[in-house]
């Protein structure tokens, strides 16, 4: 269950997300949406790559709190940091739900 969440947190619901709120653009948005999952990159940087029961969020660099700070002021800036922003912040929401779903 944990698995299927975390994938349809990071590619079903920024569709939705495009769809409902930005109607006319919602393909460039989700677009958008999709390459901000480059953040990811900071993975290749632990040791090892990929370990399933790591929390990223505050482990890689890119998921630090200074960081996802930097996220949220990026909504509000003008487009397309703001649309960039909300992918990001999307992103850390959903790992974030990932590091509950360890906990329980």
């Amino acid at each position: 269950m944990q698995t299927f969440t975390h994938y349809f947190l990071h590619f079903g619901a920024p569709l939705w997300v495009a769809i409902v709120f930005f109607r006319p653009n919602w393909l460039k948005v989700y677009l958008i949406f999709l390459a901000t999952m480059i953040v990811d990159v900071d993975h290749l940087l632990a040791s090892p790559i990929f370990q399933a029961d790591r929390c990223s969020i505050n482990f890689h660099p890119l998921h630090t709190y200074w960081a996802i700070g930097g996220y949220v002021i990026m909504l509000f800036l003008r487009k397309p940091w703001n649309l960039i922003g909300l992918g990001l912040c999307m992103h850390m929401l959903t790992d974030f739900i990932d590091c509950l779903f360890m906990r329980l």
